[in-house]
């Protein structure tokens, strides 16, 4: 319970009307959601108009209505306040109804488009491992101290994400740590938390269904790291050409990580192999269980973000040396007959590129790779011929199939894909737009020490088709046919 006043604490209010001084229980986005004590806050989504539900959520209770335009009839008894940005308000709002639970714990948020998920969840095992208490809020989960909270957004609405920090303080977290992706920031889902750092893995083509342009698409990222503050610290990628961009304007301490130049992170591969990397960083020698020139950099952001946070650097790395990566990221499981499966996220060109790159760099001499890809539906249309054209240009064989086709037609998704192929690029790809099939028509056509790649979905553990999700596990399926 708090008061409505209370709560309102740094609201830019353009118009009240009625009582700021009642009681209110909860904080709604969803009138469905509402019950008798409730302030709604009408949100203009994607899909529908909050606005459109207010006398619901009246009906079922509401006290008060947060809105950008007050409703043509106000009802006796309800506090109307308007707003410029409902968005922003609630993420206001909620911040101050759960206790402003993000200055009780060190919260450090990682942006990027490649990264995230890797980065926050192996800082999350590394400070447990150094014996804190710490949530995680990822793509992959929500953890707080080892418990699992289901995730269904990268990063969850304002109420719900204040509500999941005030259960961490609760649990006694003093770190969290948070993937924070381009859709959160833009829609105020992380304003007014105060982050103790912020990372920023690289920038590539992603999301330009919802930013329209990569320029915009560029400075909602960099907005994260303009509104960070004094005592703060903010790290980047020195090796990605937008990486000293993204820190132009903080007024946070700057740091940078680097494989190629000088940096306060510096690091320098001295082997990649299936049994891990080896790197110099700084200027102690390491061996980590996470493969690829990717990870080297995302191990980099980890060490980089530790020392940050006050950690000793001999500690840091004895431990990252001993960790995993993140679920459904270069994931690999390997036969009896000696074929290497990897399931990997990738769903963007990059993210594609860099892993066949890791790929290559892993093979011995002639082993065949054979990758199996696919495009979201309803998502950003420019990038599927050039992730068809990635996986061409990088495979020895490609399978186009589905990957979460949600309302959109397989086969016209894979069309679009296909368009990125030339001739020769076609003569060796084949479509099988079920994707289990296209897994088996994989295996079947892998021989001795080939590589599969099955790429897009990683560690996903569904297929979503029509609106209903369905359950899939690229990982659990390769399992099966490889019959471990």
């Amino acid at each position: 319970m708090a008061t409505l006043q209370d709560i309102l604490y740094k609201v830019h209010l353009q118009s009240v009307n009625g009582n700021t001084g009642l009681q209110v229980t909860d904080i709604q986005i969803d009138s469905r959601q509402v019950t008798a004590g409730s302030v709604f806050v009408a949100i203009r989504g994607v899909q529908s108009d909050g606005h459109q539900f207010i006398d619901k959520a009246i009906a079922q209770g509401a006290v008060a209505v947060v809105c950008e335009a007050f409703p043509a009839a106000l009802k006796e008894g309800v506090t109307y306040l308007q707003v410029s940005n409902t968005h922003e308000a609630v993420a206001y709002m909620a911040h101050q109804f759960y206790g402003e639970p993000s200055r009780k714990v060190k919260l450090v948020g990682v942006t990027g488009t490649n990264g995230k998920t890797t980065i926050a969840t192996v800082l999350y095992n590394l400070f447990t491992e150094l014996g804190n208490k710490c949530g995680l809020v990822s793509t992959v989960q929500n953890l707080i101290a080892g418990e699992v909270i289901a995730a269904t957004h990268t990063t969850p609405d304002a109420v719900s994400l204040n509500k999941l920090l005030a259960q961490m303080v609760e649990s006694g977290c003093s770190h969290v740590f948070m993937e924070c992706s381009s859709h959160a920031i833009h829609q105020h889902r992380i304003t007014g938390l105060q982050f103790a750092g912020a990372l920023f893995s690289n920038i590539t083509h992603d999301h330009l269904d919802y930013h329209k342009t990569f320029d915009e698409y560029i400075r909602v990222k960099k907005s994260f790291f303009d509104h960070l503050t004094a005592d703060a610290f903010a790290l980047s990628n020195l090796d990605d050409k937008r990486g000293t961009v993204m820190l132009q304007n903080t007024p946070a301490k700057k740091y940078y990580y680097s494989l190629k130049s000088l940096a306060e992170f510096k690091g320098k591969i001295l082997d990649n192999a299936l049994t891990g990397l080896v790197m110099r960083v700084n200027d102690r020698e390491v061996h980590f269980r996470l493969i690829g020139e990717f990870n080297a950099y995302n191990l980099l952001a980890i060490y980089g973000a530790a020392i940050c946070l006050g950690e000793s650097s001999e500690e840091v790395l004895r431990v990252l040396s001993m960790l995993n990566g993140a679920e459904g990221r270069f994931d690999y499981v390997i036969s009896s007959t000696k074929v290497i499966g990897i399931v990997d996220y990738a769903h963007t060109p990059d993210a594609l590129e860099n892993v066949l790159a890791t790929i290559k760099k892993l093979r011995k001499g002639h082993e065949q790779v054979i990758t199996v890809v696919g495009c979201g539906g309803d998502r950003d249309k420019t990038k599927r011929p050039i992730m068809a054209q990635v996986a061409a240009d990088m495979s020895d064989k490609v399978i186009l199939t589905s990957d979460n086709p949600r309302s959109e037609e397989p086969m016209d998704i894979i069309k679009d894909m296909e368009g990125g192929l030339n001739s020769a690029a076609k003569r060796k790809t084949m479509i099988i737009a079920d994707r289990l099939e296209a897994i088996k028509t994989a295996v079947s056509l892998a021989g001795k020490d080939d590589i599969i790649l099955i790429a897009g979905k990683g560690h996903e553990k569904y297929q979503e088709i029509k609106g209903v999700r369905h359950h899939f596990d690229d990982k659990e399926i390769l399992r099966e046919l490889f019959g471990l």
